[in-house]
């Protein structure tokens, strides 16, 4: 390994991506979490961030990192049928956690591929690719940029989708647990054979706002557009999600 004994320890940061492209039949199954094997996305992520924990036992010459941050996100494209996965990690300390991220993303990846290659062994992993650093000598690194800018550790992913979540909330009916309200829809979607993508077209809502509470990367539907399947698979709101009513 690189000595760097004499480096000096400082906050550093990366995030690297990988895209998978599913069949039709095996996206709508990791969206709607029907999936043989269980949650995919769930297990995929967990999967990115135990394989960012042991980057050094898996790639021969990386420094052993105590890292102070790995995530795993997702995000859907409806027309490819495929994942786009965003891994970030952070650490302080003498040397770059960009194969952590690297890592993490590549894992994610294989471990969607596990889990539907039962219905989908032609899903390619397109591409996986380190998509910015900061932190040490060199500074930091923007993928598609010619110059990097000055250092300093970007803002967490998680500030920057937070906001989303919030409007979401707000605009929500009251709910009770989202992840049992997430498991009724799922069930419900089973039941009826609901496909993501007919569904939402049926209703007139834009198909990202299901994945996105299918998915989990939003708490709760927005009262309008609830409203809004239930109507278009002809009940009530109350019974799409499987959910008792007191009155």
């Amino acid at each position: 390994m690189v000595d760097v004994s004499s480096k000096d320890a400082t906050e550093r940061a990366a995030s690297a991506e990988a895209v998978i492209a599913l069949s039709q039949e095996a996206f709508d199954l990791v969206v709607s979490g029907a999936a043989k094997k269980g949650d995919v996305l769930a297990t995929a992520r967990i999967a990115g961030i135990m394989a960012a924990k042991k980057t050094s036992e898996l790639i021969p010459l990386c420094h052993p990192l105590a890292l102070s941050h790995a995530g795993v996100e997702f995000t859907p494209d409806v027309e490819r049928h495929a994942f786009k996965i965003v891994a970030s990690a952070r650490t302080t300390g003498p040397t770059g956690v960009e194969m952590e991220a690297l890592t993490a993303a590549s894992v994610a990846a294989l471990t969607i591929y596990d889990m539907v290659k039962a219905v989908d062994r032609g899903a390619v992993i397109e591409s996986i690719k380190l998509l910015s650093k900061s932190g040490g000598k060199s500074g930091a690194f923007n993928v598609g940029e010619q110059s990097a800018p000055a250092p300093g550790p970007p803002k967490p992913q998680t500030r920057k989708t937070a906001p989303q979540v919030l409007m979401g909330e707000v605009a929500a009916p009251k709910l009770g647990n989202p992840s049992s309200e997430r498991e009724a829809l799922r069930a419900f979607m089973l039941h009826r054979r609901l496909r993501a993508t007919e569904w939402a077209k049926q209703a007139a809502i834009p198909v990202n706002e299901l994945y996105g509470f299918l998915s989990g990367r939003s708490r709760h539907l927005p009262a309008v557009t609830a409203e809004k399947l239930a109507k278009a698979a002809r009940v009530s709101v109350d019974a799409m999600f499987a959910r008792k009513n007191d009155r």
